[in-house]
């Protein structure tokens, strides 16, 4: 059976009104035994319509983005990913490190902040990972059940990491500019119950969206135009009316997106308003250099998220694709360390009283052992 028959069939069925996936399945198995006598009869051929019906429900595995066909470039990339990866685990793992040993740092600030560096250690760990062993093994292959997973895991990670950048916006605003309320704001028991809420509205959103997408046909052959599996990019691969569902549980999270962006915008607003009425110049410089940094790792991160999800299909090629998916799922989790904490004086002098006295007790340790 030709890939044009197919197509015609599932056109076919569409004219029929059979818009969800089970009625798809009924019609196609309908002609099938009909015979589908309207076009000339392909049951002798290499490949049947219960074949072609198989292939289209029950893909047992995607092909993933190649990033070169030469082996020097394929090895190039392993480097390049196997440092970026290095760099957001040491990064985010003495962020999480330092303020977990030290009780001066448990305070709501620090909280969110060591949420937010576990979020990002598996964002990195979701992706690179799986892009390392493709370009190092020169395989593309991922399992179905491990693209699954793949999609729920980031999508969790990445709602939850962009409700907790909402909070943490409303954190510094309080203590800017609402110091004298900030206990009783953010107290212990209201930072627990933020966090609770941002991870688990992450949890609903992803089991949403990765059940309606894994539930659809897929009759567009299983090549995902990506280094992980993402969502834009496997609905291209969907042939039934359910994607029309999906984009619309997209159209609902960009919008709730895009109110969490603007609140954090309007929180930085009135933080740099507050800061301008500093008199002290160092004062300002200290408060503009900590939020712009901020604000511009959020802008990239919303920017390029709504541009890989939202954009229309004539503007989209692989590269362009590749490099907007890369800005907004492995730039963040690797600069946020920089960007949130070693500009932070506090956790920097905590942090090397730490690695001086981890230094010595290593130092001390073969001494003790010897007498």
């Amino acid at each position: 059976m030709e890939k044009a028959d197919v197509k015609r069939m599932f056109k076919k069925c569409r004219n029929e009104k059979c818009f969800h996936d089970s009625e798809m399945s009924k019609c196609l198995r309908n002609l099938q035994a009909q015979g589908d006598t309207n076009e000339p009869d392909h049951a002798s051929g290499p490949h049947t319509v219960r074949d072609q019906m198989s292939n289209s429900s029950s893909i047992t595995e995607f092909l993933l983005l190649a990033f070169a066909d030469t082996r020097e470039l394929q090895l190039l990339h392993f480097w390049l990913f196997l440092g970026i990866y290095l760099a957001a685990l040491l990064g985010n793992g003495l962020i999480i490190t330092t303020i977990a040993c030290d009780h001066h740092l448990h305070t709501p600030m620090y909280f969110f902040l060591l949420n937010l560096s576990l979020l990002d250690l598996g964002s990195t760990s979701t992706t690179l990972p799986k892009a390392m062993d493709n370009s190092l093994w020169d395989n593309r292959d991922i399992s179905y059940s491990g693209c699954a997973a793949q999609v729920f895991i980031f999508v969790f990670l990445i709602t939850v990491e962009f409700s907790l950048l909402t909070i943490m916006s409303y954190d510094c605003y309080v203590a800017i500019c609402k110091p004298l309320h900030y206990e009783t704001l953010l107290g212990s028991r209201a930072c627990v119950h933020m966090a609770a809420a941002a991870w688990g509205t992450g949890l609903l959103n992803s089991l949403l969206h990765t059940a309606n997408i894994f539930s659809m046909l897929f009759c567009q052959g299983n090549a995902v135009d990506q280094f992980f599996c993402e969502i834009p990019q496997i609905l291209k691969l969907s042939c039934s009316h359910s994607y029309l569902r999906e984009v619309g549980f997209i159209m609902f999270s960009a919008c709730l997106g895009f109110g969490c962006f603007v609140f954090i915008v309007v929180s930085y607003v009135q933080i740099l308003r507050a800061v301008l009425r500093i008199p002290s110049e160092q004062g300002q410089h200290k408060a503009f250099s900590t939020c712009l940094p901020h604000l511009a790792v959020v802008s990239l991160f919303v920017s390029t998220g709504t541009f890989a999800y939202l954009k229309p299909p004539s503007v989209s090629s692989p590269s362009l694709d590749l490099v907007v998916s890369f800005l907004y799922s492995v730039v963040p989790p690797t600069v946020n360390p920089l960007i949130y904490s070693m500009r932070n004086q506090e956790l920097k002098e905590t942090l090397k009283k730490l690695i001086q006295s981890l230094f010595l007790s290593t130092i001390n340790l073969p001494m003790s052992l010897q007498k």
